[in-house]
C-alpha cells in the first residue's frame, strides 16, 4: 500500500511513486557506478526492464513510513531521484535506513542534502529515535550528505573486497 505522503521543501517535492516513474527509475539503474554490486545493475539479459520496475511500483509498500519517495523539482515536476526510509539491513531493526539516489545530471546541486533533510525531519515527527545508513567507503558524495545531516560513523564495517567496504552510519533524532 502506498501512502499519500508528500513532503515539500523550498525547491523540491517528494511524492509517492507512480507507474510512469518506471522509465526514470530504469535510468537510475543504467547510471549506477560500476563498483555497485551486480544485483543493483541491469543484468546481461536486460533486467530489470521498465515493465519489471512498473510491477515493483505497483506492489510497493512504503514501509517503514514514509518509504522511498520520488524527488522532483517543485517548478518542473521532473523526477530526478528518490529519497526516503528503507528497512534496516545491518543495524538495529527499529532504526530505518535513510537511502537516496539521484540521476547524475542532478549531482552536486544540494538536492540530495535537501531531500534527505526533509526525510529526517519527517522521521523525527513520526517518532523514530535513530536512523541508520550504510555507505560504501568510496562514496564521498554520500558521506558529504550524511555529514551535513549529522550522521556519525558507528565504527562498524561490512568488508567487501570486490565492491568496497560498507560503513554503518547513525543519526540520533532525540
Amino acid at each position: 500500500m502506498v501512502h499519500d505522503v508528500e513532503i515539500r521543501t523550498a525547491r523540491l517535492r517528494l511524492r509517492p511513486w507512480r507507474i510512469g516513474d518506471a522509465t526514470f527509475h530504469h535510468r537510475l539503474w543504467e547510471e549506477r557506478d560500476e563498483r555497485v554490486p551486480a544485483r543493483r545493475h541491469i543484468s546481461a539479459d536486460g533486467h530489470p526492464t521498465v515493465v519489471d520496475l512498473e510491477e515493483r511500483i505497483r506492489t510497493y509498500d512504503s514501509i517503514p513510513e514514509p518509504g522511498l519517495l520520488v524527488v522532483e523539482q517543485e517548478l518542473t515536476e521532473i523526477p530526478m531521484g528518490y529519497c526516503g526510509l528503507v528497512e534496516n539491513s545491518v543495524g538495529q531493526p527499529d532504526e530505518p535506513e535513510l537511502a537516496f539516489e539521484f540521476l547524475q545530471e542532478f549531482w552536486g546541486q544540494g538536492f540530495g542534502t535537501e531531500a534527505s533533510h526533509a526525510v529526517v525531519d519527517r522521521a523525527e515527527i513520526i517518532g523514530y529515535r535513530h536512523l541508520a545508513s550504510t555507505v560504501r567507503e568510496w562514496n564521498t558524495a554520500s558521506f558529504n550528505v550524511f555529514g551535513k545531516l549529522g550522521f556519525e560513523s558507528t565504527g562498524e564495517r561490512e568488508p567487501d573486497s570486490v565492491h568496497g567496504d560498507s560503513l554503518l552510519m547513525r543519526l540520533s533524532l532525540r
